[in-house]
């Protein structure tokens, strides 16, 4: 795949259609910015938007993907598996931001509710603080822990590989995450207390 090719091909079909590049990242929900790189064969758009522009310009996806008009139509079958591919795409990436949304907001909570009792030295006049604040710093812990799993896909491959007859729901799964994680938190923090008393 010819990346400079493809963004050529990009340009000028906007070119054709008479917009700027603002214009036309306007219609995408994108940045100018993101389509010059696009135009330049610096990135290339994501999948989930490649049926969008395809449509917008009235060419087949295989035709930007190849840099260049075909001379006969795309077929009506490509284009729907291309669709449903751009709407997978869509999903999977809605779900990995919404995981690492809740995932960066307890985190949050976790590192404010123990910076809070740890400045006021709240936590050692009260025996409920004091759990409260081991407890928000194991979650600190297992928040960064997690981010791996979610943004590199190893939790949804083990998801994957969990087929047949004793297949885990995917809620369990997520829970033996959790736990995995606070398993490793802890010997992370065993291991730096060893190293930095």
């Amino acid at each position: 795949m010819d990346q400079k090719k493809i963004g050529s091909f990009l340009r000028e079909l906007r070119k054709e259609q008479g917009i700027t590049q603002e214009q036309f990242a306007e219609k995408l929900g994108v940045s100018a910015r993101t389509i010059s790189r696009w135009e330049t064969g610096n990135n290339m758009p994501d999948i989930s938007l490649l049926s969008e522009i395809a449509d917008y310009y009235d060419v087949g996806i295989p035709e930007i993907i190849a840099g260049e008009r075909k001379s006969d139509e795309m077929n009506e079958e490509v284009k729907e598996v291309a669709d449903a591919m751009s709407d997978y795409a869509g999903e999977e990436k809605t779900k990995l931001v919404k995981s690492i949304r809740n995932l960066s907001i307890i985190g949050l909570i976790a590192l404010i509710i123990y910076m809070v009792l740890g400045e006021t030295g709240a936590y050692e006049r009260n025996t409920l603080f004091r759990y409260a604040y081991g407890y928000s710093e194991a979650l600190i812990y297992v928040t960064v822990v997690m981010f791996p799993l979610y943004t590199t896909g190893l939790l949804s491959r083990l998801r994957i590989r969990n087929t047949g007859r004793s297949r885990i729901p995917g809620p369990v799964l997520k829970v033996m995450a959790f736990i995995a994680a606070f398993a490793v938190a802890a010997l992370i923090r065993i291991v730096l207390s060893k190293i930095f008393g």
